[in-house]
């Protein structure tokens, strides 16, 4: 049982409630008291997680502690003990790693002295485990007393590796993990599949830079074509858009301030710098044999139309065709009547460079699960596929890997992450936007199964931290972590590493601990 530090003369202390009963907590060992911000959910952790926030440029794990102390969860605003409800986070330091505590509410900073402070054995109170407690404030003189925790034990309970091991000194600059040689062969190209219109485009995945939606605010340009939308900020750099729709002369326009969750934007690495593309959405990365992939048919090549076409990719036996379109030639569609980039949107090469040198940053292929988003290397995704329609069952595999099923006549294990991270089950399937990650590293290859596709995002090398330990199975599988800050966009993307992910029987074993 630990006991508290006594002192002469008054000591402070940050006085709150949870679930009705009196807590304190030594002022000079908290760093800041706030407002709760958003919170992402981190899987494979203690119950007792409420998830992960970002604070002046750190990450922390944030405990519930109506969940340590075991009572029922509360609502915003819900009265207790007649007080309403209004919920702060304090954070302190626990190895060096600030951690937040979720509070329902502070009642303020008091300084109480000595002899009103008394040992946690003097004061039972079997609603509490005493392991937890530095000692008790007595009440008195019309004061309130509280039982003042100690934050070591609490949050060794909860993560006994947080701030230990080699999470804070591991090489997470680590180049990503090697392609198959399969990925690296030379006959086949890596395409990113759009939709514009509900038809289907494709551009090579070495000219998109990433994938990002559509902003909040897009500024018009005066005098401007139909197919340049405007402008918007990315990471303090100016980009100019260019709708496809209009610039191929397709139906009507969707309205994206109406439903912004279906626009994406593309940016594209051009002659003239960058350039963004909005498009409705982003449905997959393939990777086709070039094999399949015909030139246009010499009829069509000599229409000024067809110029920013490099070719038709072939796939489902002839079924589905794809046109592969030029990023460089793509915005001379048209040009003959003026409808190029050109103008004042174009983006000069003082811009370029800003976008280009000032930042140095990792790719990645970004999904959703279970309302979070997670990222893998794009160096480590051979392709993202729609789910089947059938899996075949795998005998006395882990309960994690759903089946198997065939990819160009290789048999492809299927890798539910719901199931591997311990995440509820989804309601109705994923659906129509279901997709399947499938990933490599040296001979091994695995399909993922996610809810959803969020596109390809480039984090700056400084937006990129280690992930708090929360256990050893989220240490193996997620080990660093990407946020996004600024010009509206706020997100906080977990960084799974491909090859822990491919280690199946390592995995299983891994997870039986948890």
């Amino acid at each position: 049982m630990a006991a508290i530090i006594r002192r002469d003369g008054a000591r402070s202390f940050v006085l709150f409630t949870v679930g009705g009963m009196g807590l304190a907590l030594p002022l000079d060992g908290v760093l800041e008291i706030l407002r709760p911000p958003a919170l992402v959910p981190i899987p494979l952790g203690p119950p007792s997680l409420e998830g992960l926030a970002r604070r002046r440029g750190a990450v922390l794990p944030v405990i519930g502690l109506r969940r340590v102390l075991g009572l029922a969860e509360a609502e915003q605003g819900e009265a207790d003990n007649g007080e309403t409800m209004a919920a702060r986070l304090l954070i302190v330091r626990h190895n060096g790693q600030p951690v937040g505590l979720l509070v329902d509410r502070v009642s303020g900073l008091s300084a109480v002295d000595e002899d009103r402070i008394a040992d946690a054995g003097t004061v039972p109170d079997p609603s509490i485990n005493a392991d937890l407690l530095a000692g008790a404030i007595l009440a008195g003189d019309g004061r309130d007393g509280a039982l003042i925790l100690d934050p070591v034990p609490l949050i060794e309970r909860q993560f006994t590796d947080l701030g230990r091991g080699p999470a804070g000194i591991a090489d997470f600059g680590a180049s990503p993990q090697p392609k198959s040689a399969a990925a690296q062969r030379r006959d086949e190209e890596q395409l990113v599949v759009l939709t514009v219109a509900e038809q289907e485009f494709s551009l090579p995945v070495a000219a998109v830079r990433e994938v990002v939606p559509v902003p909040e605010t897009v500024t018009r340009v005066p005098r401007a074509r139909a197919h340049l939308l405007g402008m918007m900020t990315l990471r303090d750099a100016l980009l100019p858009l260019i709708g496809l729709r209009e610039l191929f002369g397709l139906d009507a326009a969707l309205d994206f301030t109406a439903d912004r969750s279906r626009g994406k934007v593309a940016v594209l690495r051009t002659a003239d710098g960058l350039a963004g593309v909005v498009v409705e959405d982003v449905r997959e990365i393939l990777r086709v044999p070039r094999e399949r992939i015909d030139p246009v048919p010499p009829l069509m090549a000599r229409e000024a139309e067809f110029e920013d076409m490099d070719g038709i990719a072939r796939l489902d036996g002839g079924a589905r065709l794809i046109p592969v379109l030029s990023a460089e030639r793509l915005f001379r569609h048209g040009v003959g009547d003026g409808a190029g980039l050109g103008g004042d949107s174009r983006m000069s090469e003082g811009e370029a460079a800003v976008v280009t040198e000032a930042e140095r940053a990792e790719a990645f292929v970004v999904f959703r699960l279970a309302g979070a988003e997670y990222g893998l290397p794009v160096g480590a995704v051979q392709e993202v596929l729609r789910r089947p329609d059938a899996v075949t069952p795998l005998p006395n595999a882990p309960e994690f890997v759903s089946g198997v099923t065939t990819l160009r006549g290789a048999v492809l294990p299927l890798v539910a992450l719901r199931r591997l991270l311990r995440l509820p089950e989804e309601r109705g399937g994923a659906g129509e936007r279901g997709r399947v990650v499938v990933i490599a590293a040296g001979t091994a290859r695995a399909g993922l199964l996610v809810d959803a596709m969020a596109g390809i995002v480039r984090i700056p090398d400084g937006a990129i931290a280690p992930a708090p330990v929360v256990s050893q199975a989220q240490h193996r599988l997620i080990r660093r972590i990407g946020a996004l800050e600024g010009a509206g966009e706020r997100r906080m993307i977990l960084l799974m590493d491909p090859a822990e992910l491919l280690d199946m029987d390592q995995l299983a074993d891994l997870l039986a601990t948890v």
